[in-house]
């Protein structure tokens, strides 16, 4: 037998350590199967809600079909929207026609440095947007401030 200092004996457990050491690796696989299963259940929640879960269909047509009634209610909800071009964010200003990331960040840029926009009119003073993207956009461009 290995003997370490003091004159114990390597891997030696009483009775009462062991016991100690058993419950605590048996809480700690309860903690880890609880923790488990609330992700599970997370999961099965956050995949049930109706973003995720998609109908399914008999055949191709009609799920082709339903994509495009959804694509083009998403195109109506965008195109309706009306965006405060003083208070628009970028995500905001780069769902405009026209208007990508770097127009959307001299859009704010401007906003910064001059103030607000008292009129749709004046975006055209970006430098990048001229008359045209104003005249495309201008449903649903507001001045609010």
């Amino acid at each position: 037998m290995r003997w370490m200092r003091y004159g114990k004996r390597r891997n030696s457990m009483n009775a009462t350590n062991k016991s100690l050491f058993i419950k605590w690796q048996h809480a700690n696989l309860f903690k880890n199967a609880a923790v488990f299963l609330v992700g599970i259940f997370s999961i099965m929640v956050m995949l049930s809600h109706p973003v995720f879960a998609a109908p399914c269909f008999d055949n191709a047509k009609s799920a082709y079909h339903y994509l495009l009634t959804q694509e083009a209610a998403q195109s109506q909800a965008r195109t309706q929207t009306r965006i405060n071009i003083n208070r628009a964010t970028e995500a905001e200003l780069v769902a405009l026609n026209g208007i990508g990331s770097s127009k959307a960040q001299a859009i704010i840029l401007y906003r910064e440095m001059f103030g607000g926009f008292k009129t749709v009119d004046e975006l055209t003073k970006v430098k990048g947007i001229g008359a045209k993207t104003v005249e495309k956009n201008r449903q649903r461009l507001s001045v609010q401030d």
